[in-house]
């Protein structure tokens, strides 16, 4: 009795997997990453830091002088 549940079960699944394309289940997986990367190499060009090469020293990040 398992056994033919079994195979009907496998047959379904079988048929899944032939009409779903290959293609779609790499898009599937990877677009999330490449949107990451995607990102992060446009973000990396409006980089807005002033320390780096010659930056502005800011007063709030001095030590405090005692008196």
């Amino acid at each position: 009795m398992f056994d033919a549940i079994k195979k009907k079960l496998m047959g379904e699944l079988q048929a899944a997997v032939e009409i779903y394309p290959v293609w779609k289940a790499f898009l599937w997986c990877f677009y999330p990453i490449v949107i990451l990367v995607i990102f992060e190499l446009l973000s990396r060009g409006f980089d807005d830091d002033d320390d780096q090469d010659g930056g502005m020293m800011i007063p709030a990040y001095q030590g405090q002088t005692s008196k």
